[in-house]
């Protein structure tokens, strides 16, 4: 194989990830743009500028801002700086660890937080406690505690195994992988 071959493929290699990371990311809830942009400075491993994040994902200047701004403060990238450069340079966090503790802090922060929040705003608008209370109303308040306690529990383990610096989450998968499974119930 020639050099350019062997670029070429490793090119073509990259692509498939970016497009493959980009549709899971549309599907975790987030921009395919912005899961693009993180999976082209991952799979590189190399520090770029915004003008060639756009030039390889054929993006505008507004969508390459905006996405670097995010995946900025999700903590999946930082800047990074060359010698004899004015501009700034991206480099993505390469330790898939770090960056899966990066992320799931992320979704805690954005999405399990504020539900816990809303269960309890919701459990406040009607009377469950009390000889007054309906039946109805305590049984509705049984189901959103338990609610509730399941996506606290899921925070505080995000807490616990996401921290920035712990091993928490590499430790919990391999246990939890080491686990028997479950037979399922003959029918």
């Amino acid at each position: 194989m020639t050099p350019d071959t062997d670029n070429a493929q490793l090119r073509k290699a990259q692509d498939r990830f970016i497009d493959a990371w980009g549709r899971m990311g549309s599907v975790w809830g987030i921009s395919r743009t912005m899961a693009e942009v993180h999976a082209l400075l991952f799979v590189t491993g190399d520090a770029l500028c915004m003008d060639e994040l756009m030039d390889r994902l054929n993006i505008s200047r507004g969508n390459a801002s905006m996405s670097l701004r995010a995946l900025l403060e999700w903590g999946v990238i930082t800047k990074a700086h060359k010698d004899g450069q004015r501009r700034d340079y991206y480099v993505a966090e390469q330790d898939v660890w770090a960056m899966f503790r990066a992320i799931l802090r992320e979704r805690v922060k954005r999405e399990v937080e504020p539900l816990i929040e809303s269960l309890g705003e919701v459990r406040e608008l009607y009377p469950s406690q009390g000889k007054d209370a309906p039946e109805s109303a305590r049984d509705l308040d049984q189901r959103l505690s338990e609610m509730q306690e399941v996506f606290e529990l899921v925070a505080t383990l995000g807490e616990r195994f996401a921290g920035p610096s712990g091993q928490g989450l590499k430790v919990a998968a391999k246990l939890l992988a080491k686990a028997p499974a479950r037979r399922k119930a003959k029918a």
